[in-house]
């Protein structure tokens, strides 16, 4: 075998970096535009983060899309290469399925690829994924509604979001979590889309059909709100605590001011486009390694520890 002086790879690796360096390297965004309050926070800290990371990286531009669905998104991406000449591509796709053969393609011509939250339907059309805890996010949740109703445990009834894989590895392990407090019982789980209207409607027939009720699991700070304005409109006295998920910053506001219904919240963050950028940028534009998978864990959020998960001029 031939044996290369140490001194060679050396200075080859240095070449590479300098070399890199000097090249212009052009990163796509692509994300879905602000239909919901948690979209919304994606936007917005897309926007900061390309500020930043432009900043820090002079030899990177980034180019920052939103799209109102999944055929806009595949067209805008396709742009982006063509047009932008990207190298890089940071996506959270609108849908998982009509977007994973056009990010395949891509992938295919050479775009490092580097999808968030949403995952694709072929994990080898990606080069690297960022996403939060979905399984965490229900057990952290779960074992704080435990712990929360105590000894004497009480009726929780739960808000689901919409019917896919991230939403069953949120229910099945926020039951798992509440199966340690044997006094808990489950009255109903139905779906309210992540959706503020759908869930006080869901909120309204659980206020109907049952008489006592300890605790809602909203699973989404969207879904809190509607659930809230139900409690709110039936002036219903019985229940002691809400909790919504994803840190939406009026949710946040809530602990920090004391809510009597709102004692906690549960990570999710928008943020974690922004962590997929660094990640990214850092990989193309600074020559650093990236892992392959990347998961935020889901931290519980408490009136100890709320102001350093508020961020006022988020629009979420």
């Amino acid at each position: 075998m031939k044996t290369v002086p140490r001194f060679a790879l050396l200075s080859a690796a240095l070449l590479g970096s300098a070399a890199l360096a000097q090249t212009k390297q052009v990163i796509g965004v692509s994300i879905p535009a602000a239909d919901h309050g948690w979209t919304a926070g994606v936007v917005y800290h897309a926007g900061v983060a390309k500020t930043q990371l432009e900043k820090m990286y002079p030899n990177a531009q980034i180019i920052v899309k939103t799209a109102k669905d999944a055929n806009e998104q595949a067209n805008q991406i396709q742009d982006l290469y063509t047009i932008n000449k990207i190298s890089a591509l940071v996506i959270l796709p609108q849908e998982s399925a009509p977007l994973t053969r056009p990010i395949a393609a891509l992938k295919a011509k050479g775009v490092f690829i580097t999808v968030v939250d949403r995952g694709l339907t072929d994990p080898k059309a990606q080069d690297a994924y960022v996403a939060g805890d979905n399984p965490g996010f229900g057990n952290v949740a779960g074992r704080y509604i435990s712990k929360a109703l105590g000894a004497a445990g009480g009726n929780v009834v739960i808000l689901r979001g919409l019917p896919t894989v991230i939403d069953n590895q949120r229910n099945d392990a926020f039951n798992a979590a509440i199966k340690s407090n044997a006094k808990i019982k489950v009255l109903d789980a139905k779906f309210g889309n992540w959706n503020r209207d759908d869930a006080f409607k869901v909120m309204q027939d659980y206020l109907t059909r049952f008489p006592k009720i300890d605790a809602v699991w909203a699973s989404d700070d969207d879904m809190a709100a509607g659930v809230l304005k139900a409690i709110q409109q039936a002036k219903r006295s019985d229940i002691r605590l809400v909790l919504g998920g994803a840190g939406m910053k009026e949710m946040v506001q809530r602990l920090i001011k004391g809510d009597a219904l709102i004692t906690a919240n549960v990570t999710y963050p928008p943020s974690m486009i922004a962590d997929a950028m660094r990640l990214t940028v850092a990989h193309v534009a600074g020559g650093k390694p990236i892992a392959a998978s990347t998961i935020i864990p889901s931290v519980l959020i408490t009136k100890a520890n709320a102001a350093q998960y508020y961020f006022p001029n988020s629009p979420f």
